[in-house]
């Protein structure tokens, strides 16, 4: 099963979890999708848009659950991204799993994400 990476705050995770459905962080929803990484990208997106932030989850995403709304497109760097137009199904994430910060401030990803 190929995995996609969505960096959230843990009160999405909960409009997610109960809701069953999320339309996205406020950026994503200004940019009219939701922002997604691979598992050689997420690192750099948590250095980039969420360094020292306290209190965030990482949720897996399965790439055959998202269908139609999953688009992959150049970001100004040239670099395929994921993008999902539409909002994200909870039946899509296989995890979500704490993201926290070593004490230089830096996140510690699971295991399961491998370099």
């Amino acid at each position: 099963m190929s995995l996609i990476y969505k960096i959230c705050e843990a009160a999405d995770w909960d409009e997610l979890a109960s809701g069953g459905c999320y339309a996205g962080s406020p950026d994503d929803r200004r940019d009219g999708f939701i922002h997604l990484s691979d598992a050689s990208q997420v690192r750099a997106t948590a250095a980039k848009h969420f360094a020292g932030r306290a209190g965030l989850l990482l949720l897996a995403i399965a790439v055959d659950r998202l269908g139609a709304q999953l688009v992959w497109e150049r970001s100004r760097g040239g670099a395929l991204f994921p993008h999902v137009y539409g909002t994200l199904a909870r039946e899509a994430v296989v995890w979500a799993k704490p993201l926290p910060l070593a004490a230089h401030g830096v996140h510690l990803f699971p295991d399961e994400v491998a370099l």
